[in-house]
């Protein structure tokens, strides 16, 4: 039975008792370079796509005309080009790149066979660019989180399997001591998304089952995706930039353990809570509901362990972007699944769902918690594998600021415009106009939270072009957003 210090260490990789020399990390830092820079400029190219046609299909929503004339630019199409583009482009690229990195770090094992990396790589952006031209020109399959056309998905299930491969390869050959928490994580999610996507292809598009049997593999899929995938993605980056840059270890190895199998043991039932007051078994949907409840479980010890880290520590997010990035995502991924638990309440769905409100509580989830994560675990991993550091602190400022205060607002104002939407359509007297024009002044500062992020994500572009452009330096101090107090001890971005 392993020990108090080493059930510590397989936490922490600030308190690791491997011994792990700079030399050895920037020969493994150095074998991700070429993989994770290809993720990387995937996934902000996918990004700024996804961006713009967020704010197309925005605009839209208040302003029917606009871009009216488009076949390929109407509502239908361009918001599921966005969803596609943010899910499968953006936020899948990041998670490999971020996933692939962490796992060669924790497992001290250089990137073997990186050509297959790239080959996996170009396979699944190939089958991203196909499948939203297919959703641009009218093939999308009208099914949510699987609107790309039966002949792109065998492109993205062949290269995911390749990458997930590539991980128990590296995780095989590892010479760490201990399995870190993070390492669970990320395993978990390899494991989870090919499952997830493999049998909601098979049961709803190419052997399609029968009756509301679609509809339960739908909620099944899409809520799945974001607990199963992206969530385990974005927790493995916060235990380990974490205590990575405090220097200091997470509080309770023993709190990550039950927060672990308690996501793994309840998320996968959740997700059909969506369809309270449909015709679909009353068992189905009750137990749905109390595995939403119990979700409350993970979130709040993983939210009092994370809490409890930082405690003495505050002040560091003053000076580190990387920090401010991970505790901002830390926390609303607390709010946002505490939120999305309220949700699971039969009385609760009844006013909220089919509103704005459900389209906000997404954007809470993906943006707020899991995108800016993985922007603070870009600003951490990028300077280690380019040797050189990002040339504005401005730029990483104006980045945070613009994205942080526009996901606050966008979610604030969907949440209170769907909790009117769905009160009015609840009451017989209200006509159904009045309920839209009701939405409009909410609409429009989406659109304005909007601009706000788009403003934030082109100023992390141009860095990101200006720090790949940059001269390579050996001795460089870390970009900060000013000079720590001289008692305060921040290792890292």
């Amino acid at each position: 039975m392993a020990s108090a210090p080493s059930l510590a260490a397989s936490v922490s990789p600030a308190t690791s008792a491997d011994t792990v020399s700079r030399a050895e990390l920037s020969e493994i830092d150095d074998s991700t370079k070429v993989p994770a820079m290809f993720f990387l400029c995937s996934a902000i190219l996918w990004l700024l796509a996804g961006t713009v046609f967020a704010l197309i299909a925005s605009f839209k929503l208040h302003d029917p005309t606009f871009l009216g004339d488009s076949e390929w630019l109407t509502f239908g199409r361009v918001r599921t080009a966005h969803l596609n583009a943010v899910v499968y482009g953006w936020s899948v690229n990041a998670s490999f790149a971020v996933a692939l990195w962490l796992m060669a770090r924790l497992s001290r094992s250089v990137v073997r066979h990186s050509g297959l990396l790239m080959l996996a790589g170009a396979l699944w952006n190939i089958g991203v660019t196909v499948g939203l031209c297919g959703i641009l020109a009218g093939d999308s399959t009208s099914v949510e989180w699987l609107e790309m056309p039966p002949y792109a998905t065998p492109m993205l299930f062949v290269a995911y399997a390749l990458i997930g491969a590539w991980a128990v390869i590296t995780f095989r050959f590892g010479k760490s001591e201990h399995i870190y928490v993070s390492q669970w994580y990320i395993l978990a999610a390899l494991f989870w998304f090919p499952w997830l996507y493999s049998v909601a292809q098979i049961m709803i598009i190419f052997a399609p089952a029968r009756g509301t049997v679609q509809a339960l593999v739908n909620w099944w899929f899409a809520h799945n995706v974001l607990g199963l995938w992206f969530t385990p993605i974005g927790l493995a980056a916060v235990y380990y930039f974490l205590p990575k840059v405090l220097g200091k270890p997470i509080h309770s190895y023993y709190l990550s353990v039950l927060g672990f199998w308690s996501l793994a043991i309840f998320y996968n039932w959740a997700g059909v809570h969506h369809l309270i007051g449909g015709p679909v078994p009353a068992w189905v949907i009750t137990a749905g509901i109390a595995a939403s409840f119990m979700m409350v479980v993970p979130v709040v010890v993983t939210a009092i362990n994370h809490h409890l880290t930082m405690i003495g520590s505050f002040q560091a997010l003053k000076y580190s972007p990387t920090l401010r990035f991970i505790v901002f995502g830390a926390v609303n991924y607390t709010l946002a699944s505490l939120l999305g638990s309220l949700m699971a309440d039969r009385g609760v769905s009844e006013v909220v769902h089919f509103t704005h409100a459900i389209v906000g509580h997404s954007h809470h989830g993906l943006y707020a918690f899991f995108t800016m994560v993985m922007f603070g675990s870009i600003y951490y991993i990028l300077p280690r594998i380019l040797h050189r550091e990002w040339p504005s602190a401005k730029l990483i400022s104006l980045h945070f600021w613009t994205t942080a205060i526009g996901v606050i607002v966008m979610v604030i104002a969907l949440s209170v415009v769907g909790t009117k939407q769905g009160l009015g359509m609840n009451n017989a007297n209200i006509a159904f106009m009045d309920v839209v024009k009701g939405t409009l002044d909410g609409l429009r500062l989406r659109s304005y939270s909007g601009i706000l992020m788009t403003i934030g994500h082109v100023a992390f572009a141009i860095n990101f072009v200006w720090m790949i452009l940059s001269p390579r330096s050996e001795n460089t101090a870390p970009t900060l957003f000013r000079n720590p107090d001289p008692d305060l001890e921040v290792t890292a971005r």
